[in-house]
């Protein structure tokens, strides 16, 4: 197998951002065509392909040497919630907020459900108070980790679910662990993440009806109804409303796929990424 230059390869990783994306969007190619001159005129003499391609080769050097936590992120993706998400209309999540923590995916469905990734450069140092934060709001919990990691994250709290990772294999994530269902909710925590129109929408699906309120007292009184709700009812309510809002994202295991957590970072619905990926198809020349 070729070897890569370190350099290199966070060269490819940067390419994969946000920043980059929006850039694309505009048709501004400066930093594509700054890494291939630098790495890859040898490439682009042999192809002769479209920006699209070569982004893809750069993926593929990435899954095989440098996995990310953006290719393991659309890697688990495209292999475990898309297909999830397709087979059961669920709603996926990129970096859902909880209080100071972030989960790198979440789904909702019959369940809520987090994953954070722990990839083989990043720390565990906020990793107990990112899990505790997640129990606050999520039915289950799963931490995604490197193959080579087993031993080390098998210590942690064995009510998470652990998720093993080899970018390199066809099967790419073992579920090693499963998680145990959580139901001791934390009601307040929830409550900063339900929109005004959302909380309201489960006090009128629960009780029959809004009560009177103003726009200075509405989430006070809200939070105290939604208190008398039975925990397990008020979390079935819960993941309704946020399956209800609606990720138009464009998905898909087969086309595009190296673009897939981009799509779903950027919020890139079918007419959006198909800009993307039109403007990625333009000719590079030698």
């Amino acid at each position: 197998m070729k070897s890569f230059p370190q350099d290199q390869l966070r060269d490819y990783s940067a390419l994969f951002s946000r920043a980059e994306a929006l850039a694309w969007q505009k048709g501004n190619f400066y930093s594509l065509n700054q890494k291939i001159n630098r790495y890859d005129k040898k490439w682009l003499i042999e192809k002769k392909h479209s920006y699209q391609d070569y982004l893809r080769y750069a993926y593929n050097v990435l899954e095989s040497n440098y996995a990310t936590e953006y290719v393991v992120k659309n890697s688990f993706l495209i292999e475990l919630l898309i297909p999830e998400s397709n087979q059961s209309k669920a709603t996926i999540f990129s970096e859902f907020r909880v209080g100071k923590s972030v989960g790198d995916l979440a789904i909702f469905n019959g369940v809520s459900k987090v994953f954070e990734i722990k990839t083989e450069f990043d720390s565990d140092a906020r990793l107990e108070l990112q899990l505790e934060n997640y129990k606050k709001i999520f039915n289950e919990i799963y931490l995604i980790v490197p193959e080579k990691k087993f031993r080390y994250y098998s210590k942690i709290d064995k009510s998470i679910g652990l998720i093993l990772y080899d970018t390199t294999k066809q099967q790419k994530f073992l579920i090693e662990r499963s998680s145990e269902l959580n139901y001791k909710l934390d009601l307040s925590a929830i409550m900063n993440i339900l929109h005004t129109h959302e909380y309201k929408s489960i006090l009128a699906d629960y009780y029959g009806e809004v009560p009177a309120m103003t726009s200075f007292n509405q989430f006070e009184k809200s939070k105290q109804l939604i208190f008398e709700i039975p925990v397990c009812d008020f979390n079935k309510l819960f993941i309704k409303y946020m399956k209800k809002r609606v990720m138009s994202t464009e998905l898909s295991t087969r086309y595009f796929k190296e673009f897939n957590q981009l799509a779903l970072a950027l919020k890139l619905g079918r007419q959006g990424k198909s800009k993307l990926i039109t403007n990625l198809k333009k000719c590079l020349t030698s």
